[in-house]
C-alpha cells in the first residue's frame, strides 16, 4: 500500500484536470464542488459572456478572478436538466 501525495496549492482558484471519464473537470474552491466542462457548460459560458457583451474565448484563458466570477454566476443560474448545479 502506498500513500499518494496531495498536489500543492499553487494559489490558483480553479483546478483543471481530466477525470476518469476523460472529461474536463474544474474544481470551484468557493463553492467546494466540481464542474465537468461539456457542451452544456460551454453553452452556459457563452450565455454568461453574451450577457456581458464579451467575445468568446476559452475558459482556461480567463484570469482566476474571472473564473471565480463565472462560477459564482453559474451557481446563481443552474441548469435544471442535469446534476443540480
Amino acid at each position: 500500500m502506498s500513500a499518494a501525495t496531495r498536489p500543492q496549492d499553487n494559489g490558483r482558484q480553479e483546478e483543471h484536470r481530466r477525470d476518469d471519464n476523460d472529461r474536463n473537470r474544474f474544481y470551484d474552491r468557493d463553492h467546494k464542488d466540481y464542474h465537468n466542462w461539456n457542451d452544456s457548460e460551454d453553452r452556459s459560458f457563452r450565455v454568461y459572456l453574451g450577457e456581458r457583451h464579451r467575445e468568446y474565448h476559452p475558459f482556461l484563458e480567463l484570469k482566476v478572478k474571472e473564473q471565480r466570477a463565472y462560477w459564482n454566476w453559474r451557481h446563481r443560474h443552474p441548469d435544471h436538466d442535469h446534476d443540480g448545479r
